[in-house]
């Protein structure tokens, strides 16, 4: 892998761009690997990097049945965050926080990530008493979070209206100023260049269609479109796909998968300054650096794998920012989407061992899932590396919904962010 630098952009912008080499293989698929990971999205491709330079396990496979990133990896918000409430969600994201500091530097790749903080607006007592609960929980875990007047919040964000005659009134706001944004396709792109150079395969338009397992039990291979791969460890990292895929291997998973909506405005100068988002009114908004405002809604209320969604939504959504911005009313919207989300009973992820040897899994992240992708990439390649959870993992079993252990993160983790 040729690592990029200021001499080597330089001795290519004199050489027409013509010397940079194709970021990752194209390979044919092998008879057999050591680990196979289905899914070509960030937490797959991070998990793939981290058994690769922290495990030490090179034959690896990344199957993807489209594109890298052609699902929820290009289909969120990019915000992150760690300011989640319970002690066991607060560690495994602000795990993630940490590693997203220095990713850049670790896959000498531009993620582009911008911790311009994120702003949780409070539209009533309940807010008030929710968001103060979670700032000193986060406290006590060491992570930043602070409280702020309708002010001070206005001062952080000068396009905000705090007018008290509005249908959702600020009442106040928690900021995380170590939260921020980053650019999902560079992240895709960054792990699996990094993957790539020591050695794993990136195998892109191979749907996985069969889990095969052996008399005692045990994962033994995969069926694909491009025939079979033998194995005996797998993990699966398919988000809204996940019933599906481990269906294939008999195994029931407590998830419903859920269309998520989001939007993007025609493109402006610079005007807002942060990440804001309202659980109240279901609503979040930013600004990429292409000048665009980035909105994103709350789930459906119906299950579906539809990548399109209910339009009622949206409007919905538009109808809160428009109040909340009313410089924004004459705003035009470019583009939509939906992402299919996976959502378990308590909110909070499932990473871990399941009841098949071999068998391993990364799913339930529901609507935050992106935010998390360096952490849960890193210790689900640990948990597969070593057939044990890593600690910060541990908590987050599928066992837990059969022991009563729930880690109820509704609260944190109810709209789509």
């Amino acid at each position: 892998m040729r690592r990029f630098s200021i001499s080597s952009l330089l001795t290519e912008a004199l050489n027409g761009h013509q010397g940079w080499e194709r970021q990752w293989r194209n390979p044919t698929p092998k008879a057999a690997y050591d680990a196979i990971i289905i899914g070509g999205g960030g937490h797959g491709l991070g998990a793939a990097y981290y058994l690769a330079k922290e495990h030490g396990l090179t034959n690896i496979a990344v199957l993807e049945k489209g594109w890298i990133g052609g699902g929820n990896a290009g289909r969120n918000t990019t915000i992150i965050r760690s300011n989640y409430l319970y002690d066991e969600s607060a560690a495994l994201f602000e795990h993630a926080v940490k590693l997203w500091e220095g990713l850049s530097q670790e896959l000498n790749y531009n993620v582009m990530f911008s911790q311009r903080g994120v702003l949780m607006l409070a539209h009533n007592v309940h807010d008030v008493q929710s968001f103060k609960r979670h700032v000193y929980s986060n406290r006590l875990n060491g992570i930043d979070n602070e409280w702020m007047t309708p002010e001070q919040a206005k001062a952080f964000c000068p396009p905000l209206n705090i007018s008290p005659d509005i249908r959702y009134p600020v009442m106040g706001a928690a900021l995380q100023r170590r939260g921020g944004t980053a650019r999902h396709d560079a992240v895709v792109w960054g792990y699996a260049r990094g993957a790539d150079a020591m050695g794993v395969d990136i195998i892109q338009n191979c749907e996985v269609t069969a889990i095969n397992r052996g008399p005692d039990g045990a994962v033994t291979g995969v069926e694909t479109s491009r025939g079979s791969i033998k194995t005996k460890k797998i993990g699966v990292s398919v988000a809204g796909h996940t019933s599906m895929v481990m269906g294939m291997a008999g195994v029931r998973m407590p998830l419903e998968s859920f269309p998520l909506q989001a939007l993007v405005s025609e493109p402006v100068k610079p005007c807002f300054p942060c990440v804001l988002m309202s659980n109240a009114v279901h609503a979040y908004i930013s600004q990429s650096d292409k000048g665009e405002l980035v909105i994103g809604a709350g789930t459906d209320q119906y299950v579906s794998y539809s990548q399109q969604g209910g339009l009622h939504i949206t409007t919905h959504t538009l109808d809160a920012i428009c109040e909340l911005f009313p410089q924004f009313t004459r705003m035009k919207m470019l583009r939509s989407w939906g992402g299919i989300v996976d959502v378990t009973p308590d909110r909070s992820p499932i990473v871990g061992k399941t009841p098949v040897k071999g068998l391993y899994v990364n799913c339930g992240w529901g609507t935050g899932g992106f935010k998390a992708t360096p952490g849960s990439a890193h210790v689900f390649a640990h948990t597969i590396a070593r057939d044990e959870p890593h600690p910060i993992n541990a908590p987050f079993t599928l066992d837990r919904f059969r022991t009563g252990r729930l880690i109820d993160e509704a609260a944190a983790a109810a709209v789509a962010h």
